[in-house]
């Protein structure tokens, strides 16, 4: 059965060429206008992802985020005309997986559409339980629990904590992380990783100023911790 790619943005134009070369991949797509028609869209045809602009009338890419990341963990890939870094990091850190900066290569955004959805097909074939430290990461049930309490990932943050939990003591690269998340790696991209080593640190960490799980190595990546670290479950 195909896939389906939701494609939000508020010109028809780019709805209408992104249709015809998604479909040629053989992806069944879907369209929407703005953030509001996205969210009725997204909760009724439940897609395998969505591209989404941020800055459209109605309701905002960002605020679409806001809103659809609390119901589903949906890929979502950015569309873009900014520049800013902190356009990025805001939807990186409403659980976005993926940017591209308008205007862009189609032939680029589809290969970041194979990438992530390759991604997640490859998580959900793994359904493995990782312990370490008082954290629980259930990959069958995409779930993360540290301590008691339960903790909210976005998909990318929770596939890189997964990687780093899977090989205590490993330091990955940046680009390592990318290359593991989507199957390519991606240069100039692989600051995104450290938007969301940050935003995993703020949700898991007791003190994300001097992280205890999630190390940075200078100059090289990031690591877990192998300090009370338990193996593989």
């Amino acid at each position: 059965m195909a896939q389906t790619i939701l494609v939000v943005d508020d010109e028809k134009k780019l709805r209408d060429m992104l249709r015809v070369y998604l479909e040629q991949e053989g992806y069944q797509v879907v369209e929407a206008g703005n953030g509001r028609e996205a969210l009725y869209v997204a909760r009724y045809e439940k897609p395998d992802l969505i591209i989404l602009d941020l800055m459209m009338p109605e309701m905002s890419g960002h605020e679409f985020m806001r809103v659809f990341t609390k119901e589903a963990d949906t890929p979502v890939i950015m569309l873009t005309a900014k520049v800013e870094d902190q356009d990025k990091i805001v939807g990186l850190g409403l659980g976005a997986d993926d940017y591209v900066t308008k205007p862009f290569n189609v032939q680029e955004l589809i290969a970041r559409v194979r990438t992530v959805l390759r991604r997640m097909q490859k998580a959900a074939a793994q359904p493995d339980l990782l312990r370490a430290f008082d954290i629980v990461l259930d990959r069958a049930g995409r779930t993360l629990k540290v301590g008691d309490h339960y903790v909210d990932l976005t998909p990318s943050e929770f596939e890189i904590l997964a990687i780093l939990m899977a090989a205590p003591g490993r330091v990955f690269s940046r680009l390592d992380l990318l290359d593991r998340m989507s199957g390519d790696a991606y240069e100039g991209y692989e600051r995104t990783v450290d938007v969301h080593v940050r935003n995993l640190r703020s949700k898991i960490e007791p003190d994300p100023k001097n992280p205890r799980y999630v190390e940075t190595v200078y100059g090289v990546g990031y690591r877990l911790a192998q300090r009370e670290a338990n193996s593989r479950q």
